[in-house]
């Protein structure tokens, strides 16, 4: 029973972070005690049991389109983790009003069709590919926006 518990999906997200061992720069190289940190070499994400069912994202299919840019605009700036806060508030203030109905439908489905966050974050900053069902112009559009190729400093979300 426990061996089946540490094996467990779960159990290896909450139990492998304080297993990773830790590094400290010796106070005699630097003069103070540093903790040294390390990119991880490559993303490591497991996959979830397939007994878990995902929950649907209710369909509105009569929302008027500027009711449903306004309900994007709030679910783009509150979204639970700070990177895709600020990378997609940015990212609708910057093109959303320009959306037409069915752009405005494929962001929709972007944003509430996924239900990890991380796996948003990844595929916009390609880490990891994006899957051929959200591969469309606009994650194309969002993965251009996240490269920042004007280097505006995004430290904050766009005022309302």
């Amino acid at each position: 029973m426990l061996r089946q518990l540490l094996c467990s999906t779960a159990a290896r997200r909450v139990l492998l972070p304080w297993a990773a061992p830790k590094r400290f720069a010796s106070s005699s190289q630097s003069g103070a005690d540093k903790t040294e940190y390390a990119t991880p070499p490559e993303v490591i994400d497991y996959e979830d049991p397939s007994h878990l069912p995902l929950p649907q994202y209710p369909v509105r299919p009569d929302e008027p389109l500027q009711a449903r840019k306004q309900r994007l605009l709030y679910q783009s700036r509150k979204r639970g983790m700070l990177e895709n806060d600020l990378l997609l508030s940015t990212f609708v203030a910057k093109y959303l009003k320009d959306f037409n109905a069915e752009q405005t439908a494929l962001y929709d489905e972007l944003i509430n069709g996924v239900s990890n966050d991380w796996d948003i974050f990844y595929w916009a900053t390609e880490t990891k590919p994006t899957p051929p069902e959200y591969d469309t112009e606009i994650m194309k559009m969002l993965k251009q926006h996240v490269k920042n190729a004007e280097r505006v400093q995004r430290i904050r979300q766009p005022d309302l």
